[in-house]
């Protein structure tokens, strides 16, 4: 099976409305599949509107986001909802977990869209994501977790489905140093090792440093960072 997340973007620009400046614009952009772009920047520069377009839950104001060929800006509500569940993994920077819930329902989330009640090997593989992430035990209520124990959900249920894309949103931000550490040494591990494309939006140099590619958002466009590794 050929890799998945090649991603190609074209003269993507977006402009609120009552606005007369463009908040970003983008002439192009290149992702290869398998691979690594960490982007930064200043608060308000656009980071998470951005992240927004990229996974198909904002429209631009012209352009194309092209994943694997396929142009999501192009795409109605009902297919962008199924490329959506089919191919992208999402960690946001309020998780968006249910505290009604378990953690290892929230990991099996995904899986619900598909069918009430998941496969026992879908529902094996969330275990082992939370294994994987240090959750010690699934039924503990969402509610009831700490900061870094809902991001590490959060991150296994983005993981649950072996996306071609996972896209995170300042997935270290309010984390002390320690626990920043464990969170990006999880994210790049786990995502490495199932061969998906990541994207990170993060003011977290330390992390960034580690990814393919590094670019920073900076006076509405998407500049080439200057410590590439």
């Amino acid at each position: 099976m050929s890799a998945r997340g090649e991603l190609r973007v074209q003269d993507l620009s977006v402009r609120f409305a009552g606005q007369e400046h463009f908040l970003f614009s983008v002439a192009s952009l290149e992702i290869a599949a398998g691979s690594s772009l960490g982007i930064s920047g200043i608060s308000g520069a656009g980071k998470t509107t951005l992240f927004h377009c990229l996974a198909g839950i904002a429209k631009p104001n012209t352009g194309a986001i092209c994943w694997d060929g396929t142009d999501i800006c192009s795409l109605r509500d009902d297919a962008l909802g199924r490329w959506r569940h089919q191919n992208l993994g999402l960690v946001f920077q309020d998780f968006h977990l249910i505290d009604g819930l378990s953690a290892l329902d929230n990991v099996l989330l995904p899986a619900c869209f598909d069918s009430w009640r998941p496969a026992p090997a879908v529902r094996e593989r969330a275990c082992e994501l939370l294994d994987a992430v240090g959750v010690a035990t699934g039924e503990r209520m969402a509610a009831m977790l700490s900061r870094g124990e809902r991001q590490r959900v959060a991150l296994a249920r983005a993981l649950l489905l072996q996306p071609g894309i996972v896209m995170t949103d300042e997935p270290t931000a309010s984390l002390d140093p320690e626990h920043r550490r464990q969170i990006g040494d999880l994210l790049i591990e786990l995502v490495r090792s199932q061969g998906a494309t990541l994207i990170v939006i993060s003011h977290e140099h330390e992390l960034l440093a580690r990814l393919d590619r590094r670019m920073s958002l900076r006076d509405g466009q998407l500049q080439l960072g200057t410590d590439q590794v």
